[in-house]
């Protein structure tokens, strides 16, 4: 049996410093295999978000054990994370995170071209056809809707075809047909790919079409989880 993409174990981590410092994660102890989708749910300050960017290498833990894609996110400097995170990490936001100044198809080639793949250009252009944006290749962020901008957001994540995919309320800023399109959209190319999917969402129904929900509450990985599809 393959190891697993993530394998978290005893994680904690607090945020702040000194009477305002707050323990975010007590304790998680999470695994997710290749090609499987989680969908991380929970109320509103219980860790999810902070939970991801643990994944992502963008917050460190204070303890535990945190291997990711084969890495142990715990044991190297900031500039081994940021290349790590460039050839193993796709991440999607909420608010899409596009460069203003840049067209469709530069947003896509940026960490392509800081990865040095070959052809990043022509690359991030295959990538804006994939997810229906042949047509859209030289318009800038303000002159695409939302919709089209997280397409972007998608290819770019896409691009340098990472082992694990994060995406954080991906249609939180979408309309319902919109965001329905964009959720088909992301798990078609994550499951063609073979990736590891990890979403947060407040939405119990997009969680559901997950191979499986994992519950947050108060930092904590609540114990009884519903699983939908067992491994």
């Amino acid at each position: 049996m393959s190891e697993p993409v993530v394998s978290l174990k005893d994680v904690h981590l607090s945020l702040g410093t000194g009477a305002s410092r707050v323990h975010i994660l007590k304790g998680v102890d999470l695994s997710i295999n290749a090609g499987e989708s989680i969908g991380i749910v929970g109320p509103s300050g219980s860790g999810k978000t902070t939970l991801l960017m643990v994944l992502a290498g963008l917050e460190q833990a204070d303890s535990g054990e945190v291997v990711v894609a084969g890495e142990n996110l715990r044991e190297i400097n900031e500039d081994a994370l940021a290349r790590f995170r460039g050839r193993s990490v796709g991440i999607v936001f909420q608010s899409f995170h596009l460069i203003p100044n840049m067209t469709a198809l530069e947003n896509v080639a940026v960490p392509l071209e800081l990865a040095g793949a070959p052809d990043p250009f022509g690359r991030a252009r295959e990538e804006l056809g994939l997810v229906g944006l042949k047509d859209r290749t030289t318009h800038y962020p303000a002159e695409l809707s939302g919709g089209e901008q997280q397409r972007v957001a998608i290819a770019r994540a896409l691009a340098p075809e990472p082992r694990l995919m994060i995406a954080d309320e991906p249609t939180g800023n979408l309309d319902e047909a919109t965001g329905n399109q964009i959720i088909e959209l992301m798990f078609n190319a994550v499951a063609e790919r073979n990736m590891t999917l990890g979403l947060v969402t407040h939405d119990n129904g997009l969680a559901q079409k997950c191979d499986r929900m994992v519950r947050v509450r108060s930092g904590e990985i609540e114990r009884d989880p519903s699983r939908l599809v067992e491994a």
